[in-house]
């Protein structure tokens, strides 16, 4: 009987535990975060916007990933959502941007760097339609507040998405065959492999390190120049020698 009554009790302790354990890994925060844009994005009229969530396209480099996709006859709406505690500061060019809580500092890369590299990879998608208007958004939901950000880029809270997505002042561009056709190019590109979530995770670790490794050797990753230490208003940094043609920047080691 002692022994049932032990585990009885130390169980749903094990179980809780396990479970706050989760909560705060950076990978359940994301998905939960998703899910509450997911949930918003429900509500918006299916004859005008036709949603997608958490989607992997084919790119001729391997994959993106988008958090969340909105054809629209006003144009494409490209989400990167956010979930974050504390207060946030960055800008457009930054390459990270800072979390702080309380006197912790946390950098992760810039959403609005990402969105461009999703918005331009859907630019090569659609090129038959290259008269689409593409409305990058930055959504942060969660507890997080944003303090300085400096950006052309809209960074908002998840409660004003809704209001942002109906667009009254767009004008129309699409109609509604146009937008069922592009909803066909998209869906041709969507990968649907159940393993494609650790592929694409794989692939950003390798453009990651051979990056890095480029620039431990001096080398533009963007274009193959010469990085030659350079000065700005904000002290050194590294620049591309092919300056202005290649406007790659990297902080000083």
């Amino acid at each position: 009987m002692e022994i049932l009554l032990f585990f009885l009790f130390i169980i749903p302790i094990i179980v809780g535990i396990k479970y706050f354990l989760k909560i705060q890994t950076s990978e359940y925060k994301g998905k939960h975060g998703e899910s509450v844009v997911a949930n918003y994005l429900q509500k918006l009229p299916d004859v005008e916007y036709v949603v997608y969530n958490n989607i992997y396209l084919k790119t001729g480099k391997g994959s993106i990933q988008i958090d969340h996709l909105v054809l629209s006859i006003y144009g494409i709406f490209v989400i990167e959502t956010k979930n974050y505690s504390g207060w946030i500061f960055g800008s457009d060019n930054n390459n990270y941007w800072t979390q702080i809580i309380y006197n912790n500092k946390t950098k992760f890369r810039n959403p609005i760097k990402q969105n461009r590299t999703h918005i331009n990879s859907l630019k090569y998608i659609l090129f038959e339609f290259n008269f689409l208007k593409y409305f990058p958004i930055i959504v942060f939901t969660g507890t997080a507040e944003l303090k300085r950000i400096n950006s052309f880029t809209p960074v908002i809270y998840e409660d004003k998405l809704f209001h942002y997505l109906l667009r009254s002042d767009e004008e129309q561009i699409l109609d509604k065959v146009q937008l069922q056709n592009i909803s066909k190019i998209i869906d041709k590109y969507i990968i649907q492999d159940d393993d494609i979530e650790n592929k694409h995770l794989n692939n950003i670790r390798r453009g990651i390190y051979e990056k890095e490794r480029k620039i431990d050797q001096f080398i533009c990753p963007k274009c193959g120049g010469k990085l030659k230490i350079r000065e700005g208003s904000f002290g050194k940094f590294y620049g591309c020698s092919e300056y202005p043609n290649c406007r790659f920047t990297q902080n000083l080691r």
